[in-house]
């Protein structure tokens, strides 16, 4: 849906990941970078789109976007070539709008099936496109084996060759990336940004300490370690507290470990959050946890520095670029649970640590990580691909 302004750049931007009415966190991370480039002039039309296997969505009125179902093959083995029919079921809309307001240029998030489609409408209509790259699976192997995942990859590497600019999240995926493709692909590093007015530190609260974790409840993302963590943490911090915000398919699984290590009563599982609930929460922690095994960034990180909070992830992954251990954070290595224990009892002890380091994950962010931040290295990329 296309948002009437005045400006000589209009980018179609086509999308998996958006909000939608009644879900204003999905994809927060694509329509929040967009109203920044609008600030700067760049016209926007979302297209944002779906498989027939999923509910339909509708489109949020603060996100407005145009919801499009594509057909697919099911699961993972149709990724490789649903693409194709997307951009077959695109074209004729695309084109119209095209015709109606000349598109400089398509922005798309994921390489497959929006890249894919995207190399599609570029091919016919004759508009250079972009694509953005959000995860360390950057060729789509879904961690298997076998010739689905090699068709997937190739797809995937089709994409990135045809592409005028391969975006990473991170200088991690911009170094998988060019690792696995070699000198064919133009590939550059964006790292999102925050809205530190929204994500921003509040009045100090009174109350028990609380460790917060927010993300996909999922094995990989860490939270049986934080679990474990609060457990041998049980006997120096008797009052601490553990706020967990997401859903997943493992959170019966995480539910019922708690009550095996004895902290049930603890440990709150929130469920799925609204982003005002999600910044609320960030505030009034003490401190944001997400020891992943495999984050191409994470914008939760960054949300979390913003309210000025001191933040622990794990090494190896992106956001090891943005924290300095010690510094305005702190790092661990993936499933180091001793590790984890140790930095938390350091900060849970020391208040005025917590301070120091929650002052210097705020300034991280304002100094290079803000929606502005990023729209400007966007809007840089898209005057380059328009010429």
């Amino acid at each position: 849906m296309e948002h009437a302004t005045s400006t000589s750049l209009h980018v179609l931007t086509l999308t998996p990941f958006f909000p939608s009415e009644g879900d204003d966190v999905s994809g927060c991370f694509v329509a929040e970078s967009l109203r920044s480039l609008s600030a700067l002039g760049v016209a926007s039309s979302v297209i944002a789109v779906d498989s027939i296997y999923h509910r339909s969505r509708r489109s949020s009125p603060h996100s407005p976007a145009e919801w499009v179902r594509y057909p697919s093959f099911p699961g993972k083995v149709g990724l490789s070539s649903a693409g194709k029919f997307l951009g077959r079921v695109l074209l004729a809309r695309v084109r119209e709008l095209h015709q109606r307001r000349r598109i400089n240029l398509i922005h798309a998030h994921a390489a497959l099936p929006c890249g894919d489609a995207a190399a599609f409408l570029s091919r016919r209509l004759n508009i250079p496109f972009v694509v953005t790259i959000h995860g360390l699976d950057v060729f789509n192997r879904c961690f298997q084996n076998g010739m689905a995942a090699a068709w997937r990859r190739a797809a995937s590497l089709r994409v990135y060759e045809k592409a005028r600019k391969v975006i990473g999240v991170s200088g991690k995926v911009q170094r998988l990336l060019v690792e696995g493709a070699g000198s064919a692909v133009s590939a550059e590093a964006v790292y999102n940004g925050t809205d530190a007015d929204f994500f921003a530190p509040g009045i100090t609260q009174s109350g028990p300490p609380t460790i917060l974790v927010v993300g996909t409840l999922l094995a990989g993302k860490g939270q049986e370690l934080v679990l474990k963590a609060v457990a041998r943490l049980n006997d120096l911090h008797p009052d601490l507290r553990c706020q967990i915000i997401g859903e997943g398919a493992d959170r019966t699984r995480f539910a019922a470990l708690a009550q095996q290590l004895g902290i049930g009563d603890r440990v709150h599982f929130m469920g799925r959050r609204s982003r005002a609930e999600v910044a609320d929460a960030m505030r009034s922690c003490t401190v944001f946890v997400l020891p992943s095994r495999y984050e191409g960034l994470g914008c939760v990180y960054l949300e979390a520095m913003a309210c000025g909070k001191p933040v622990i992830g794990c090494h190896g992954q992106g956001i090891d670029e943005i924290i300095q251990d010690d510094v305005n954070g702190g790092l661990i290595p993936v499933d180091g649970l001793n590790e984890l224990v140790e930095k938390l009892q350091k900060l849970l002890a020391d208040p005025a640590l917590r301070a120091r380091i929650g002052q210097a994950t705020r300034e991280t962010i304002l100094s290079h990580l803000t929606l502005a931040h990023q729209a400007q290295h966007l809007l840089r990329i898209y005057e380059q691909v328009a010429q």
